[in-house]
C-alpha cells in the first residue's frame, strides 16, 4: 500500500478534529474523502501532509513512517499537494509556477515539462502569462501541474473543483484519472460527494472525524444509507 493512515487523532491545539480516523491510498488508484462540512475531510489531508499536530495514530508512506517527518521532508519522498485557495502565485507566470514546483529536483525535467503540456495544453499556450490573469478552471491546471513537476507518487487534492464550472468540473476529474492511470496514487477531498465517489477506486466517508462507511466508490454509491445521509437521497 502506497500511503497507509491509521487512527489519527488531532485537530488544532486543544481542539480535537480527527478521532481514530483511518484511510489508504494504493499505487495508481484514486481514493476519496467524503462527508458533511466540519468532518474533518481536509484536516486529515493535512494530517497526510504533516500541516497539523497529532496526537496519536500514524502515518506510513511507500514503506516509511512518516509520522513525525515535516513537510519539506514529505515532498522530497514523494508527496505532493494542491491546497484548495491560494495554490498558485498570481504574480508571477505559468512557466515560473511550474519551475516553482521543480525547486526539489536535481535533474532533467524537461520530460515532466512535456508531459505537463499534453495534460493540460492551456498551460503551453499561456506558458508567458501571468498567473492571476488565468481563469479558476486554468489556475486549478496550473495548480495541478506545479504539483505534478515534483514528480510525485502520491497526489493530495484538496477541493479540486471548488468554484469551477459543471464543464470545467468534469475535464479536471477527467485529468485526474489520466493522473491516475499514469501511476500516481491521488487522493482528494470534495465537496461534490457523487461525482468524486463516481471516479473512486476507494471512498471513506468522515463524520465528526471519524470513519462513518468505507468502501468502493460504485458500492457507496448505491448505498442506501450514504444516498439518503450524504446524496442528496
Amino acid at each position: 500500500m502506497l500511503l497507509s493512515v491509521e487512527n489519527l487523532i488531532g485537530g488544532y491545539g486543544s481542539t480535537k478534529i480527527l478521532s481514530k480516523c483511518s484511510f489508504q491510498v494504493a499505487k495508481g488508484e484514486v481514493s476519496v474523502i467524503v462527508g458533511p462540512n466540519g468532518a474533518g475531510k481536509s484536516t486529515a489531508m493535512k494530517a497526510v501532509f504533516g500541516l497539523i499536530d497529532l496526537d496519536s495514530g500514524s502515518v506510513e508512506f511507500d514503506g516509511t513512517n512518516i509520522t513525525s517527518l515535516p513537510t519539506q521532508a514529505r515532498v522530497k519522498l514523494g508527496i505532493a499537494m494542491v491546497p484548495q485557495t491560494n495554490n498558485v502565485f498570481t504574480g508571477l507566470s505559468v512557466k515560473e509556477n511550474l519551475e516553482i514546483g521543480a525547486y526539489l529536483r536535481n535533474d532533467d525535467y524537461s520530460e515532466s515539462l512535456m508531459q505537463i503540456f499534453e495534460l493540460f495544453p492551456i498551460l503551453k499556450e499561456k506558458i508567458d502569462q501571468t498567473a492571476g490573469e488565468l481563469s479558476g478552471g486554468q489556475r486549478q491546471q496550473l495548480a495541478l501541474g506545479r504539483a505534478l513537476v515534483t514528480n510525485p507518487k502520491l497526489l493530495l487534492l484538496d477541493e479540486p473543483t471548488a468554484g469551477v464550472s459543471p464543464k470545467v468540473m468534469e475535464d479536471l476529474f477527467n485529468q485526474i484519472i489520466r493522473i491516475r492511470d499514469n501511476g500516481v496514487g491521488i487522493l482528494i477531498v470534495e465537496q461534490n460527494a457523487r461525482k468524486a465517489l463516481s471516479v473512486a477506486d476507494v471512498g471513506y466517508v468522515l463524520v465528526n472525524g471519524e470513519n462513518r462507511y468505507t468502501g468502493s466508490g460504485n458500492d457507496l454509491l448505491a448505498n442506501d444509507d450514504v444516498r439518503r445521509s450524504f446524496l442528496g437521497g
